[in-house]
């Protein structure tokens, strides 16, 4: 095994690649209550907008109960806003003190609209690990074209990124059937 900075950059960002999918498919719903599903929105508080996890604190007492705790009263109503202006269709009740808010059970129709998500989101993260192998492979012509690199070598390389990138995929592939699972599961 050679070592390059080519590949490693290449095997760096396919590894980026494969922990923002993870990230993104933890915000999709699946009937059970996660802090995560909700952390990411945005909020407008006093005209900036910020993520949920930085005004408030939540958590999920319940398997299908989330209670956010704003550190500020008077970002309640804002929040209450955005959870409501939310694609994830939830219903926030506000009490005053904390909001709740009740994760209603998937019926068959919502986990199969859930099921197309994580195939597109699996899909984006495939083609950005293979994005990133042409993108290598590219840089990799260039140092054997400047002599930086033998023509073995290069092969070699090439090889290598092409084991680098299938171990990715299957990884990304194993996340998607994970999630699929999850989503499915009543």
């Amino acid at each position: 095994m050679i070592n390059n900075q080519n590949v490693a950059t290449a095997e760096l960002k396919m590894k980026k690649s494969i922990e923002a999918i993870q990230k993104e498919l933890a915000t999709i719903r699946t009937g059970h209550a996660s802090p995560s599903l909700i952390e990411h929105l945005r909020i407008d508080y006093a005209g900036t907008i910020l993520p949920l996890n930085q005004l408030a604190s939540i958590t999920a007492p319940q398997a299908n109960l989330l209670v956010v705790q704003p550190w500020d009263k008077g970002s309640m109503s804002s929040i209450e806003k955005s959870i409501q202006k939310s694609e994830l269709g939830l219903n926030p009740i506000n009490d005053g003190r904390v909001i709740r808010i009740t994760i209603p059970s998937l019926n068959e129709e919502r986990r199969q609209e859930l099921l197309k998500i994580v195939h597109r989101r699996i899909e984006e993260g495939k083609i950005a690990i293979r994005n990133e192998r042409r993108d290598a492979l590219e840089r990799l012509k260039t140092q054997e074209k400047e002599k930086e690199i033998s023509q073995d070598e290069h092969k070699l390389l090439q090889n290598q990124l092409q084991k680098i990138t299938d171990a990715y995929t299957v990884n990304m592939e194993k996340i998607g059937k994970d999630k699929e699972k999850e989503v499915m599961a009543v």
